[in-house]
């Protein structure tokens, strides 16, 4: 465990020396232990920077990434935040260690299982749903912070109303698997103002307000 640890500290300095600079983003990583977060097979790579497969034609996201995306959303301890796409659960633990309140959405029902039973075993315990993320979680809105760890045609306007005013959404839209980061700030209940970054790619986002198809 030891070896993980290092692992880990090495790992936030890379974050760190490629531009990530929010200390809770960076302490979180240094935190939860993503080699329990990937397939057996790959724990070796668990700490490079780099996404991996965790079956069923989905990833868990690039480090740099998470942290990119954790950071963009500004997030304060205490903040209700909107995970689309649980995954194997890595990101949303991300944010628990930061102190969010924190729901999460998974389409791929073995996926929601598994990351369920993960994030139980682990005593992390958050808002878990089996469904189609594109449309939120309307019951549970408004909430300070979404975030979509899939890629999206266009921006989905479910989640658009289920923001508060002040609130972020961090979404990659684009042609699939070549995505521009998108982080919108909704300045009140009809104005909103985006800032993106390119380059960025990204399983699919399927759903209702998403791509259709994988």
């Amino acid at each position: 465990m030891n070896k993980y640890k290092s692992d880990r500290e090495e790992l936030v300095k890379n974050l760190f020396n490629k531009g990530i600079k929010d200390l809770d983003v960076l302490k979180a990583v240094n935190k939860v232990e993503r080699h329990l977060f990937v397939p057996a097979s790959l724990v070796l790579h668990a700490y490079q920077d780099s996404a991996l497969l965790i079956g069923y034609g989905q990833t868990i996201s690039q480090p740099y990434t998470v942290a990119f995306m954790t950071s963009a959303l500004r997030l304060k301890k205490g903040d209700k935040v909107l995970e689309i796409g649980t995954g194997s659960g890595y990101q949303a633990a991300i944010l628990h260690a930061m102190g969010m309140r924190v729901f999460s959405i998974e389409r791929n029902y073995d996926l929601f299982i598994s990351a369920q039973d993960r994030l139980d075993k682990m005593n992390i315990h958050l808002q878990l749903k089996y469904g189609d993320g594109t449309i939120g979680w309307a019951e549970h809105a408004p909430f300070d912070g979404i975030i979509v760890t899939a890629g999206a045609p266009e921006i989905p306007a479910s989640l658009k109303k289920q923001l508060k005013p002040g609130g972020r959404l961090v979404i990659p839209v684009g042609d699939k698997g070549r995505e521009d980061m998108v982080c919108i700030l909704k300045e009140s209940e009809d104005e909103f103002s985006e800032e993106r970054t390119p380059n960025f790619a990204f399983v699919p986002l399927i759903g209702k307000e998403g791509w259709k198809n994988a």
